[in-house]
């Protein structure tokens, strides 16, 4: 049995060191031009930064690239991959194919992520990718855990698993509020509308609230509730799961570090202690349940139920 690599999304530079102080392993960072949900934007000096912050503490970064590329930016793609190579990253995220044509062209040994989202949802995919050139596959959180565990055994790459925070439940590469907003006579600024963290879509039928997240890709309309499995981790443990992923989207640094210092011993006992951590679980999950916010209740995601379209 191995250990999982705990990866997290700080929301800047300031994160970095208290996040590897409260026990994360490696790092998710990149800019809205070619990631997309980031916690934080992490222009070109900021990523270089954070590299040699976490490497100086023997952690990772990996730096998102996973956006849906067009036309006008598929030129810019080699020059990024260039300045990761020369920045010393660790692995690049990727979605579109495009990214791999250009690590292959400007830094062909650069490890890469496959995640779509969505779409890694079978271990062939997820072998498909890894004959490319992939060394990880990121798992759809649709998942349940059956089949994580088995893409897990089936798998020629390592598997990484979302463990907590929200999902992405829609996405359009149109500025959907900017757009309703100029149609009522309201245009806003665009920089207003990157601060805003309280944009809700209010669904009465079943009183629910979904966060709206807009960047450079578009539109993205999030889950309503957070998605916490501290209290379920042996299973993915002890089918040796490479990585869990915490995503700090839409939160605050102070939640995100609390978070991490929960999993992280989470994760320890479970590996250490398995016997210990079965008695203790479900404190872990209350200590987070007194720290989430209000208004964002806590499931299991699709972990422990059928995903009904």
């Amino acid at each position: 049995m191995t250990k999982p690599e705990l990866l997290v999304t700080p929301t800047s530079m300031a994160d970095i060191l208290p996040l590897v102080d409260a026990g994360a392993d490696a790092f998710v960072i990149g800019e809205q031009r070619y990631g997309l949900r980031l916690a934080g934007e992490f222009p070109r000096a900021d990523v270089k930064k954070a590299i040699e912050i976490a490497h100086s503490a023997n952690k990772k970064v990996y730096v998102a690239m996973n956006a849906i590329f067009h036309n006008e930016k598929v030129d810019e793609l080699e020059d990024y991959v260039s300045f990761l190579k020369e920045a010393d990253a660790d692995a690049i995220i990727f979605g579109d194919p495009a990214v791999l044509m250009a690590v292959r062209a400007a830094a062909p040994d650069m490890p890469l992520h496959w995640n779509t989202e969505t779409t890694v949802t079978n271990w062939y995919t997820a072998n498909y990718w890894g004959q490319r050139g992939s060394v990880r596959a990121v798992a759809a959180r649709e998942l349940s855990m059956d089949e994580l565990i088995e893409m897990k055994a089936n798998a020629e790459v390592q598997i990484e698993v979302q463990v907590q925070g929200m999902t992405c439940m829609f996405q359009s590469k149109r500025s959907l509020l900017g757009n309703y907003f100029e149609y009522q006579g309201k245009a806003l600024e665009i920089e207003n509308r990157k601060q805003q963290k309280n944009m809700l879509l209010h669904d009465n039928e079943r009183n629910n609230k979904y966060p709206i997240f807009e960047d450079e890709n578009g539109t993205h309309i999030m889950s309503p509730n957070d998605m916490c499995i501290i209290d379920e981790l042996q299973e993915m443990v002890e089918a040796d799961i490479d990585s869990f992923k915490i995503d700090g989207i839409l939160k605050t640094p102070e939640y995100i570090v609390g978070v991490t210092k929960l999993y992280r011993s989470a994760i320890d006992l479970c590996v250490e202690d398995p016997d210990q951590y079965e008695e203790t679980k479900d404190e872990f999950l209350r200590k987070i349940e007194e720290i989430q916010p209000e208004d964002r209740k806590l499931d299991t995601g699709f972990f422990f139920k059928e995903t009904v379209y």
